[in-house]
């Protein structure tokens, strides 16, 4: 599910970094973000699996660019002053993640914290491994980010076919 970080033996919580995507937010583990970086142009890379934009040159690294929108199988992220790149480290795997929006660094209670709904997960939905209830405002969707680096794949291989 998503890292907790114990404070007290009763006080469990969850940092997570919240982006928004086709007006809906969506949180990171903080511990799997790198940086988040204003939008930059991204250098096509080809015959890359089509969930990859392409590569940014951060600080001499070169970084795949995945955008979030079409991951998710909505638009596409607009070139906006508020678009970000967040910059994510998956089990030493390094990507960008392009997103509409920084949004805000939340402390979720593990309390707050739920699976998916089951009909969604039954239905073979992975995209999203838990949602954090918020009072007074829509909950926030934790994005597995393991099963966004397989659509990667999946993707490259249903290409290859």
């Amino acid at each position: 599910m998503v890292e907790a970080h114990a404070t007290t033996a009763f006080d469990v919580t969850v940092e997570l970094a919240c982006f928004g995507v086709g007006g809906q937010v969506y949180g990171v583990d903080v511990l799997q973000i790198r940086e988040i970086v204003r939008w930059q142009t991204v250098t096509p890379l080809p015959k890359a699996p089509a969930l990859i934009e392409g590569v940014i040159d951060l600080r001499g690294d070169i970084v795949p660019v995945i955008d979030l929108g079409v991951a998710l199988g909505g638009e596409r992220v607009e070139d906006t002053i508020d678009a970000r790149i967040a910059v994510l480290d998956v089990d030493e795997m390094v990507f960008g993640l392009r997103v509409e929006v920084a949004v805000d660094v939340i402390s979720a209670q593990a309390s707050a914290i739920e699976e998916p709904p089951a009909l969604a997960t039954q239905a073979g939905y992975e995209a999203v491994r838990a949602v954090v209830r918020r009072e007074g405002d829509a909950p926030v969707m934790v994005l597995s980010l393991e099963h966004l680096l397989e659509s990667v794949y999946r993707s490259a291989r249903e290409e290859g076919a």
